[in-house]
C-alpha cells in the first residue's frame, strides 16, 4: 500500500497529519506542495483538493482532505494503536480540543487570512496574536478536566496532534505561552516520542533553514 501526503513543511494542518501517520506507524511518501509558490493552485492539485489547501492524503486509491477527517479516517482504517479513546465521552473531549484549534484558532492565523488583513491595511503580525492567546487559554481550561500525561489520559490522541503544531505556531507568531504549564508539560512528553519529533516542521525535506 502506497500512502502519499501532499503537504508543506510549515503548515500546521500538515504537521497534524504527519504526527498522526507517525503515531500509527505508517510510512508515507512526502510530496511537497509549496504554498508560497502557489503550487496548491495548480490544476492537478486542485483536482485532488478543490479548496487548494494542504494537506491532501492519497490512500486506498482515494484522496482525503482536511486534517481532522484525515486523522479520523486513519483511526478507523488502522485502529491500532488508537489515537482516540474507547470511551465515548473522552472521544468527544478529544474532538472538542481538536476543534478549539481547528475552528477557533487556525483559520484566523492562516496565510490567506493574514494576507487579507494586510491587504485591508491591518497589521498581519499583530492580528493573530489575541486569537491564539485566547484559543490556547480555552484549550488549557478544557484540557484540565481530561489531562493525564497527554491531553486526554495517558496516551497521545488526536487532541495532541492538534496541540503540538499550534504551540509551534504560537511561538512563530510571538505569543507568550509560558503561563501554560500544563500544555508545555504535555508538549515535552510528546516531543520525546519519535512520531512527534520526526513530524516537526524543521525536520521536513522542504524546510527553509534560517
Amino acid at each position: 500500500m502506497t500512502i502519499r501526503l501532499h503537504n508543506y513543511w510549515r503548515s500546521s494542518a500538515s504537521h497534524r497529519v504527519r504526527i498522526g501517520l507517525g503515531l500509527k506507524g505508517l510510512a508515507y511518501e512526502y510530496v511537497v506542495v509549496n504554498i508560497l509558490h502557489k503550487q496548491q493552485h495548480d490544476d492537478a492539485y486542485k483536482a485532488r483538493n478543490p479548496m487548494a489547501q494542504v494537506p491532501t492524503l492519497e490512500i486506498d486509491g482515494i484522496s482525503l482532505t482536511q486534517s481532522l477527517p484525515i486523522l479520523e479516517y486513519l483511526e478507523e482504517r488502522f485502529p491500532s494503536p488508537p489515537i482516540l479513546p474507547r470511551d465515548p465521552y473522552l472521544r468527544a473531549r478529544c474532538r472538542i480540543l481538536a476543534e478549539i484549534v481547528n475552528s477557533g484558532i487556525q483559520p484566523l492565523q492562516n496565510m490567506a487570512t493574514t494576507k487579507a488583513v494586510k491587504a485591508f491595511g491591518g497589521d498581519a503580525d499583530v492580528w493573530p496574536k489575541q486569537f491564539i492567546t485566547d484559543g490556547l487559554a480555552a484549550f488549557a481550561r478544557a484540557a484540565e478536566d481530561t489531562a493525564g500525561k497527554f491531553c486526554v489520559g495517558d496516551a497521545p490522541t488526536i487532541a495532541d496532534c492538534f496541540l503540538i503544531p499550534q504551540l509551534a505556531s504560537a511561538r512563530r507568531f510571538g505569543v507568550d505561552i509560558a503561563r501554560h504549564a500544563l500544555l508545555l508539560a504535555i508538549e515535552e512528553r510528546c516531543l520525546a516520542m519519535p512520531a512527534f519529533a520526526d513530524a516537526a516542521p524543521d525536520r521536513q525535506p522542504d524546510a527553509v533553514k534560517s
